[in-house]
């Protein structure tokens, strides 16, 4: 049996205060035990990056990243993202920005390149702050800097679901 190949990739810009918690959490998943087959990687705001390495033939991906839901800052969440068919001639018209991609629009180019998405997760967090409120600024908010340790643990979770799932027979 073949182990499945699982990527947990940290997005966000560490000079734009809580943006930089996939950073953070990836930073502190890669000194510590994994599953097998486990790759965990900091993408930072490298997109083009990531939407290579998504088409790496991984069985799956969790993403983390700072995510606005609403919540209180330093909330933790586990989403499914729902991305839908993108034709090549649908994708972004104007020229590339590959250090300012969202995960969305991370998504619309693997397809736009003809790529095939594995199964997501996104761990996200409720930021503090996020983006120009606190562009320039190095270091998380205090909620989110406690909640770190928390999506940590939420991280290997989502990681051993997704390998018991691949794992399970048919």
């Amino acid at each position: 049996m073949t182990l499945p190949r699982i990527l947990v990739a940290g997005v966000g810009n560490i000079f734009l205060g809580d943006d930089a918690f996939g950073v953070e959490v990836v930073r502190r998943l890669a000194s510590g035990p994994l599953p097998p087959g486990t790759v965990v990687r900091d993408f930072g705001v490298r997109g083009f990056d990531l939407a290579c390495a998504l088409q790496d033939g991984y069985d799956a991906v969790v993403l983390v990243d700072a995510t606005r839901r609403g919540g209180p800052a330093g909330s933790l969440y586990v989403i499914e993202p729902q991305c839908g068919p993108t034709s090549a001639t649908s994708a972004h018209t104007e020229a590339l920005q590959p250090h300012a991609l969202t995960p969305a629009e991370v998504f619309r180019l693997v397809q736009a390149m003809g790529g095939r998405l594995p199964p997501l997760r996104l761990v996200g967090c409720e930021p503090a702050t996020f983006g120009a409120d606190r562009e320039g600024e190095v270091g998380l908010s205090e909620p989110v800097r406690e909640a770190v340790g928390g999506a940590v643990r939420l991280v290997v979770a989502v990681v051993e679901e997704l390998r018991q799932r691949f794992l399970a027979p048919p």
